[in-house]
């Protein structure tokens, strides 16, 4: 008996995923972003009430980083896999070094400031 009333509410034992927990959902460093979308949306998809699609992408998008933010921005209002096409392509340029990455970008020039990062010779004229 003890086992048949776990069944049935069983639903009830678990936490499901609410808004403020889907917008600060970030991609782990080893992630790729296909893999971090899909992570995404199946946590999306537990959320009570369900979300409609226009939310959904509004949230993902600002869920990112700046270097992804950015570029997604401008096409939140289409499909999610529209969204995810566009990010893995993000990805594959930031990777060739066709993208700028913005973190690595920062990093670089922290350490040329605090000295980490030999500058190489001065030119003189």
């Amino acid at each position: 008996m003890a086992s048949d009333f776990m069944d049935r509410f069983r639903f009830n034992t678990g936490s499901e995923p609410d808004i403020f927990y889907i917008k600060n959902l970030k991609k782990k460093l080893k992630e790729t972003f296909c893999e971090y979308a899909t992570r995404w949306r199946s946590e999306v998809a537990k959320v009570r009430p369900p979300l409609e699609e226009e939310q959904m992408n509004k949230f993902f998008v600002k869920a990112q980083d700046s270097q992804y933010y950015e570029r997604l921005m401008v096409i939140e209002n289409h499909k999610f896999s529209d969204i995810i096409k566009l990010g893995e392509r993000i990805e594959e340029g930031m990777k060739s070094g066709m993208v700028t990455n913005f973190e690595v970008l920062q990093a670089t020039n922290k350490a040329l400031q605090s000295g980490g990062i030999s500058r190489g010779r001065k030119w003189v004229s």
